[in-house]
């Protein structure tokens, strides 16, 4: 312990002895001593939480002037011989947070915005999770949308599954991560990003030069001499390679380019002779440089870009890795806590464990912060797509913390879940990634519990269905467990194949491991396939566009303006001239429409000219969708109605008034009810989708189960409350960042600018959004919730109509009441009870007729007892009939009244066709049958199948179904001759 106290002290005054006076005495002030030993030591934890200072050179964040020299810092760098330094600044061994700040703080005092890391939840629909930092700038990159800074540095969320089996069994590869980046659109270029990745590296950071080696693309001569000749890194260090390693292609056509990278190097004392940049045991890639300058086309040629493009990555974790001197990203920071944590629950020690109980940790502290960021982007657990992906994960974490001897909550309550505490955790450490967590934590933690008991009791099913496929194998000559049944175990059940293998092992069986592995290797090439791609090109979109301004929107302050036709296209191609009868996609400069964005659906309405006398014909055409396209370019979509339509021409644009009235009032009623929703469920409840429409409004939304009546009429109350108080809405657009300070809530999956629009009704609601809205609250009207379901696990969906949608709707209803009293010839008031009073006597009159069934078949069952047959020694009587249309309930009377009437032992087989399509069976079999090893329900459940059905139940009474009424005989036949078989060989002797 004193040794470790040493070690404690030691590190602190390294970490204190190249920082300024000031600066070292003003950290040593925060930093509290606590008890190690008998001595008062500095905790390394808080040491390590700080980030000192360090003087950086001023330069001006001016964009091009500043641009067109190399800094002075940047210089320098490549003045200062690359083999000077021997050892990391021990100042620089800081936490992931500190890292993370220096990164962006770096970039930024060069000239880069510092902007917000993206959701885990593109915007793009090609690609499944955010799995690039670059992914937020792709229509930047492509030109599809206009820079609005030349340069910007990011930390990224990213999410990468394709390599969940290696998660825990290296020491690099993660499921979630934090990508750094900085970037250019088209204002630094190569030379300025290698100089400036490399004073990052060695200055900002402290790494040695000596241990850093460079690659590049084996054709990128200019890369190499940079890295050569203007920063100083002996050629033994730059490796060229191939096009597979440091060429990057965003897919087979579009923006691509060489790119260089970083590694460091751990043991450079094996010299540079033959050394190889993919050995992980001595390398680790963590900054990747892409130089995106070409243009790729359809024959696989490269054009320059008009655009060169800055697109680099350093990973968090791996630079944390080096910084802090651990062995692996695991070990660092920013998850180890969360490894602690599942080993106490474990009541195990990390660093005694061994190599096995180490990665399994690994893969929980990994998991943990994966599906913690995901729940809180809105994504639930399911069994489709995204949903999919956190399920997964969630039950890689259960079954692996129950690998490792985590029981109940981890914490004595064996019926508790432990990944809530461990969210706790992560929550904890997510303050500087994404501050939006924690305010999520309530919802987190509840839905990981949900989905963590739930699991637990499909792993209990999977026990089950282990015993059953370990029975089956059992009855093989070398008793075999095939690997598509471990995979089907493990990938539906969750069940461990390790446990699987053991079990299997004390039963006596093995597993076909290598069948196993095939079945992983497929799900793995579908992983990759599906989810580790983002997909840039530069097609005919652009081509259309070109030359095309953004769209001046109008439709906040007007339903109508005068417009100038900049394009128009038809089936995709862009044509000069449109006759009449045509569909058309138009192109104005300015427009009132509003296009379809933020849930709200486009507007309809006229694009007109009424002709102007000298030979100009009238023109109509109807707009019936508008939609945005390459950035902010909106396209109306429409038929031309009467006359032509050409480029270049004048029109009159009009929104049908009516309906932009019925989207305001929905749109507006949508805020309201996001806001009673928080009111009456918490203020976790977050939105997670919505549609607002002309005849109704949808809001989807988390929550864990569905709402109770009480619940949805106070959820009505509240919103119609509001709109009877008749606010007036504020809308005003400022600051990003000032809006998020002042409470505005943004809406799920929309993207937003450093400047944004904020609507709010006063007390009551306030949301970031770009949508049309009512000026007052009463505009509305009154608001009804039509209905209320769940669409996903933990996703529920609420549907309402308000304004004129809600006087249809109650207009509507009114009618059905109207008619309903007429028919029951009672007032509306009675009408329930009326009702109440007909469904009792249905309830009765079918009760009799079930009464009545069962007797008629009763009593041909005393008919069918006479033709029983005596089979075997054991005399046991057996009767196979098809009773015609006899339904299932009565059929089951039928094979009780012949079970208890022909004695034991007896054996009953009855069948029917009750409905059209429709294949009953039953099978009764007495003790005395079943003790013979004959079993009902395996019976009838291979009968049944002869019908194109299936079933089954206990050993002595079964039922089963099917579906093709003309195969019944021929199945009942069969019955009749397994069953003979199976009770005697001899012939059967009839009585």
């Amino acid at each position: 312990m004193e040794m470790k106290s040493l070690r404690l002290q030691t590190s602190s005054l390294l970490a204190l002895r190249s920082s300024p006076p000031a600066a070292a005495v003003e950290a040593l002030s925060r930093l509290k001593p606590v008890p190690v030993g008998g001595r008062s030591c500095i905790n390394i934890k808080q040491l390590h939480s700080y980030s000192f200072p360090y003087p950086r050179k001023k330069s001006s964040s001016s964009s091009s002037p500043f641009r067109n020299t190399i800094r002075n810092s940047s210089a320098s760098a490549s003045a200062q011989s690359a083999t000077q330094q021997t050892e990391i600044n021990p100042a620089a061994a800081v936490t992931g947070d500190a890292i993370r700040r220096r990164f962006l703080n770096f970039f930024a005092s060069r000239g880069h915005t510092i902007l917000p890391s993206s959701s885990l939840v593109p915007d793009d629909p090609t690609v499944f999770l955010t799995i690039a930092g670059m992914l937020q700038f792709k229509p930047i990159f492509l030109g599809k949308e206009p820079r609005k800074v030349p340069c910007a540095t990011t930390s990224q969320k990213c999410m990468r599954t394709n390599d969940i089996e290696n998660v825990g069994r290296t020491a690099r590869h993660h499921t979630f991560f934090e990508m750094l980046g900085n970037f250019s659109f088209g204002d630094y270029f190569k030379k300025e990003a290698i100089l400036w990745a490399w004073e990052l590296t060695t200055k900002e950071f402290g790494l040695p030069p000596e241990k850093l080696w460079i690659s590049v693309f084996r054709d990128d001569d200019e890369a190499f001499s940079i890295w050569r000749n203007d920063v100083g890194v002996p050629e033994e260090r730059i490796k060229r390679m191939g096009e597979e390693d440091n060429f990057w292609n965003s897919g087979a056509t579009g923006p691509c380019g060489p790119c260089s990278e970083i590694y460091y190097d751990f043991h450079p004392e094996r010299g540079s002779s033959d050394a190889d940049l993919g050995d992980d045991s001595r390398f680790i890639e963590f900054y990747n440089l892409v130089f995106m300058q070409y243009n790729k086309k359809d024959d696989g040629s490269l054009e320059p870009l008009k655009q060169k493009n800055i697109d680099t990555g350093m990973g968090l974790e791996r630079m944390a890795q080096i910084l802090q001197n651990v062995p692996n990203n695991y070990e660092t920071d920013l998850i180890f806590p969360i490894i602690e944590r599942a080993a106490h629950m474990a009541s195990i020690s990390y660093a005694e464990a061994d190599d096995s109980t180490k990665t399994n940790l690994k893969v929980i502290g990994d998991h943990m912060r994966a599906v913690v960021y995901l729940i809180s982007d809105g994504v639930m657990p399911s069994n489709i797509g995204r949903g999919y992906v956190v399920r997964r994960l969630i039950r890689r974490v259960v079954r692996t913390g129950r690998l490792i001897g985590i029981t109940g909550d981890g914490q004595g309550n064996p019926d508790g879940a432990f990944t809530p505490i461990l969210a706790e955790t992560v929550v904890s450490l997510s303050i500087e990634i994404d501050p939006d967590v924690s305010l999520r934590k309530n919802a987190i933690v509840e839905e990981l519990r949900r989905e963590e008991l739930r699991f637990v009791q499909t792993l209990e099913r999977g026990e089950k269905l282990l015993d059953l496929f370990l029975a089956d194998a059992l009855t093989q000559e070398k008793p075999c467990l095939s690997g598509k049944d471990a995979f089907l175990l493990y990938d539906t059940y969750g069940f461990p194949v390790e446990i699987t293998a053991e079990i299997a092992d004390e039963r006596g069986v093995i597993v076909d491991m290598k069948e196993f592995e095939v079945e992983m290797e497929n799900q793995r090439k579908q992983s990759q396939a599906a989810h580790n791609v983002v997909k840039l090109s530069v097609g005919s979109d652009m081509e259309i566009a070109e030359g095309i301004p953004d769209t001046e929107f109008l439709g906040y302050d007007s339903l109508s303006a005068r417009a100038v036709v900049k394009g128009i296209v038809v089936n995709g191609d862009p044509v000069e001239h449109v006759s009449e009868g045509s569909e058309v996609e138009v192109l104005l400069d300015r427009t009132p429409f509003y296009a379809e964005s933020g849930g709200q659906v486009g507007d309809n309405g006229l694009l007109y000219s009424l002709g102007d006398g000298n030979g100009k014909p009238k023109t109509v055409v109807e707009i019936k969708d508008v939609q945005k396209s390459l950035g902010n370019i909106f396209v109306h979509k429409g038929m031309v109605k009467e006359g032509s339509l050409e480029v270049g021409r004048e029109i009159d644009a009009a929104v049908d008034a009516k309906l932009r009235q019925r989207a305001k009032v929905h749109h507006t009623a949508t805020h309201l009810l996001q806001s009673a929703l928080k009111a009456v469920t918490g203020p976790e409840t977050s939105q997670a989708g919505s549609l607002v429409s002309f005849d109704r409004l949808r809001f989807d939304f988390n929550f864990h189960r569905p709402l109770t009546e009480d619940e949805i009429t106070e959820i009505e109350a509240l919103v119609n409350c509001w709109i009877g108080e008749a606010a007036n809405l504020a809308t005003k657009v400022m600051a990003l960042a000032d809006a998020k300070k002042a409470g505005a809530i943004a809406m799920f999956g929309e993207k937003y600018g450093e400047q944004v629009r904020v609507v709010e009704v006063p007390g009551v609601s306030m949301e970031l959004c770009g949508g049309t809205h009512v000026s007052n609250t009463s505009e509305i009207r009154g608001f009804k919730i039509i209905s209320e379901q769940g669409i996903a696990s933990g996703i529920r969906r609420i549907e309402a109509v308000a304004g004129d949608a809600f006087i249809d709707y109650i207009t509507s209803r009114d009618s059905y009441m109207r008619q309903l009293c007429t028919m029951l010839k009672v007032k509306a008031e009675h009408v329930n009870a009326r009702v109440e009073s007909v469904l009792e006597e249905l309830r009765a009159t079918r009760t009799e007729v079930s009464s009545l069934k069962s007797k008629i078949a009763v009593l041909r069952a005393s008919s069918v007892a006479s033709k029983a047959l005596v089979v075997g020694p054991n005399n046991i009587r057996v009767v196979v009939e098809n009773m015609d249309d006899t339904d299932p309930d009565a059929l089951r009377s039928a094979a009780e009244f012949l079970t208890e009437s022909l004695q034991d032992p007896v054996a009953i087989i009855l069948g029917s066709v009750p409905d059209e399509g429709k294949v009953s069976l039953i099978a009764s079999f007495s003790p005395g049958v079943v003790k013979l090893g004959i079993q009902a329900g395996r019976f009838i459940g291979n009968i049944a199948k002869l019908c194109g059905g299936g079933g089954g139940g206990k050993p002595n009474f079964a039922q089963a179904g099917g579906r093709k009424p003309e195969n019944l005989g021929m199945a009942l036949e069969r019955a009749k001759e397994e069953l003979l078989a199976a009770i005697s060989p001899a012939d059967a002797v009839q009585r």
